[in-house]
């Protein structure tokens, strides 16, 4: 059975979550995400890429001519969408051996705070490990204070206060001057984002969003949830105070074959984040904007739609239109929600994104799961690894 509580019904379970959840606003206030920072193998083409693909405009840059000497960053942004695409410039470090173990993935998940000095200390007094110690950077447009904490695996949070700070994105960074920007497709906000951990893990990090970050469980799910005849996962999704910032956690469950979290797990070498959820208005439209650019999603097969409103009820949409681009629907008590997920969009088998539209649903498309799961399955096979 799918557990999804009211935020009214959270003071029955284990940890107080009810309680938790009305005073993560006391000591852990977070605006939202900032900016998600992945470590790639060559920032320049795959800024490249993501301008094209998915949209995105040039912001901000920094590297050698800004005084940088180990690494290259190149912002990208689309409303509220920030990415940082960050490449080694010399052998040896931090960047290449995260490379090297991970291959391009997400790092940073840095989160918009009003206070990262107060944020540190709330956080890793209550158990986190530090990242980063309080900070303050600054050039002729203000300062910026960040710090930072480890999560699961090698990820990291890094809270950023930039009351103070004027400039394009952070100091030290300048603007990115393009000639080359394609239109945006649509996209508004991270929805969510969800991460990967290892077998029995799951427990101990939504305890640490918990206690560490103020953050409630507000849906869960079991393998009996999600599951197909051959593999199966376990996930819990926690939510900060104000609901902006939501992480999915998933663990592996038995199953007769190897399940998309082993199959991260083994190529990612460790935990890690698995896909990042984007939200738009009309998904339609940005859906078949991405697919002409080039954006590989997953296969829906056409009998997922043959009983879709009995399942679902009334929609707005063309039934057949949603048919045509492979597009998925699920109902919960506030409404419904539109989703599609890309396929990997790096080398090794790790990495997604999932393009989302609600229309009043707050959930998370259980009904969906196990179409895309079958859809996921039928990736594995191809690469010879369920």
């Amino acid at each position: 059975m799918v557990h999804i509580k009211k935020l009214t019904d959270l003071q029955n379970t284990e940890y107080g979550l009810k309680k938790i959840f009305e005073d993560a606003e006391d000591f852990l206030p977070l605006l939202g995400t900032d900016y998600v920072e992945l470590y790639v193998g060559n920032a320049k083409q795959t800024a490249h890429f993501y301008k094209t693909a998915f949209g995105f405009q040039s912001e901000a840059f920094a590297g050698l001519e800004t005084g940088l000497k180990d690494r290259v960053s190149y912002v990208l942004k689309q409303n509220k969408i920030r990415l940082v695409l960050t490449s080694p410039l010399i052998k040896g470090g931090e960047i290449n051996r995260h490379i090297e173990t991970h291959g391009d993935g997400v790092k940073v998940i840095a989160l918009w705070v009003d206070d990262a000095t107060k944020s540190f200390e709330e956080t890793t007094k209550r158990g986190a490990k530090p990242y980063m110690q309080p900070t303050q950077e600054e050039d002729e447009n203000g300062s910026v204070v960040r710090s930072g904490i480890y999560t699961y695996g090698e990820t990291i949070h890094i809270f950023v206060e930039r009351k103070n700070y004027n400039g394009v994105f952070l100091p030290n960074y300048k603007k990115w001057e393009s000639h080359y920007n394609p239109e945006p497709v649509g996209l508004k906000f991270i929805d969510h984002m969800v991460g990967n951990v290892g077998w029995n893990e799951m427990k101990k990090w939504c305890e640490f969003y918990n206690k560490v970050m103020g953050f409630a469980q507000i849906i869960s799910f079991t393998d009996d949830d999600v599951s197909t005849d051959y593999t199966a996962l376990m996930s819990k999704v926690m939510s900060n105070g104000n609901g902006r910032v939501k992480f999915p956690i998933n663990e592996p469950a038995e199953g007769k074959k190897k399940s998309q979290i082993e199959e991260y797990l083994d190529f990612y070498n460790g935990p890690g984040v698995q896909h990042i959820a984007v939200a738009t208005d009309d998904i339609v439209s940005t859906v078949s904007e991405m697919r002409d650019r080039g954006v590989e999603f997953l296969y829906v097969p056409d009998e997922y739609y043959d009983d879709l409103l009995d399942r679902v009820g009334e929609i707005d949409e063309d039934v057949e239109v949603l048919k045509k681009h492979g597009i998925l629907i699920d109902r919960d008590e506030e409404g419904y929600l539109l989703q599609l997920f890309t396929k990997t969009i790096v080398d090794r088998p790790t990495m997604f994104f999932e393009v989302i539209q609600r229309k009043g649903a707050q959930s998370f498309g259980v009904g969906n799961f196990k179409a895309l799961f079958e859809a996921i399955e039928r990736e594995q096979g191809l690469r010879g690894t369920l």
